[in-house]
């Protein structure tokens, strides 16, 4: 198959079988499009649309999300997860306020220089909002060129992530961009998927390398798996005499960076730990089932454990990092996942 048979046959495919009725396909604005590639990032379709409704409709552009403070953007992103992504565009849209007069630029470069966008995001918003021709590399055009041309190795490697960029460049096409786009990340997505990809309704199997040699799901190759260590916390769930959780804001780096949470420490010395640390005396009850909570590098064993206060001293106030939080009047700020589960049992419990 030829090159140019490559992106031929996969651009009939798209006009039979292609996404087109996706939200963020409705305008060539940059700035939606800009908002999906970012959540789209590690994060599948059907989970991202109806975060994404949620968030144009409360920032319907770049300023709105410039103006808005960063407790808000992290509430509307609650639940999806990775929340650098929502921190950086947050951060990049102020750049864009300040250094491009609120247009988002239309120059690769500046593109790649804003928070959060790497190579193959600015190339997508651009072949999107402006039909320019870049190649993009996300994983489901990694495991598509990978499978086509058998590229052996993991796609995390600086030479394999080479060749496959090199493969990319070679077959986009100088014509239809937006639409080689979308197919080529369409078949990744719904084709030649991770497990159990559908060969035979595949427009490019003539020519694939891996489904020649009957294992196309030994390509791309897994990165190199290691044990996960596991970290544990208790949560503290510390709640005052009219019914209110006490809240921490996370460090701005980090895990959950920037998100609210509940006081952690140690399960061994929670009491003598919130006299030392918070200024407060407590009485705890027992422990609720611990949950388990998995990053890419590491798993998270937590214990909550609820607490009433009984006394504090005067200086545990209220301020931008510790706040006492009503269950019963919930405020827009951002949460990790397994905060807001407990968040919701605690409320259930009113």
């Amino acid at each position: 198959m030829t090159d140019s048979d490559f992106s031929r046959r996969l651009l009939a495919w798209y006009g039979r079988h292609g996404r087109k009725d996706l939200p963020w396909q409705a305008s060539r604005d940059p700035y939606p499009i800009w908002v999906s590639e970012i959540m789209l990032q590690q994060t599948q379709v059907s989970t991202v649309i109806p975060y994404f409704e949620r968030f144009i409709e409360r920032f319907p552009d770049i300023a709105s999300l410039a103006r808005a403070g960063q407790d808000e953007v992290l509430h509307y992103w609650t639940g999806l997860g990775y929340y650098a992504r929502a921190r950086n565009l947050h951060r990049a849209a102020g750049v864009v306020m300040e250094e491009h007069g609120g247009h988002f630029p239309s120059e690769f470069e500046q593109v790649r220089q804003l928070p959060g966008i790497g190579a193959s995001t600015a190339g997508a918003i651009l072949a999107f909002a402006d039909g320019q021709r870049h190649a993009i590399l996300d994983g489901n055009v990694k495991r598509v060129l990978a499978r086509y041309r058998a590229v052996s190795g993991w796609p995390g490697q600086r030479e394999v992530e080479t060749r496959l960029w090199a493969l990319a460049e070679r077959y986009t096409p100088k014509r239809r961009i937006e639409e080689y786009t979308q197919a080529i990340m369409d078949l990744g997505a719904t084709v030649c998927r991770r497990g159990k990809p559908a060969c035979d309704a595949c427009p490019l199997a003539t020519g694939c390398e891996a489904r020649r040699q009957g294992n196309p799901e030994a390509y791309p190759e897994p990165r190199p798996r290691k044990t996960l260590p596991v970290k544990a916390v208790t949560m503290l769930m510390i709640r005052d005499h009219n019914g209110r959780i006490l809240l921490q804001r996370r460090p701005p780096a980090g895990v959950w960076g920037g998100l609210w949470g509940f006081p952690e420490c140690t399960w061994e010395d929670a009491t003598g730990w919130c006299h030392d640390r918070l200024g407060i005396e407590v009485r705890l009850d027992p422990p609720w089932p611990s949950l388990r909570h998995t990053f890419s590098h590491f798993h998270l064993d937590i214990t909550p454990i609820a607490a009433q206060l009984l006394r504090t001293r005067p200086r545990i106030m209220e301020n931008e990092e510790t706040v006492w939080y009503n269950l019963s009047r919930p405020d827009a700020r951002g949460f990790a996942a397994p905060v807001k589960r407990l968040l919701e049992q605690l409320r259930k419990q009113l």
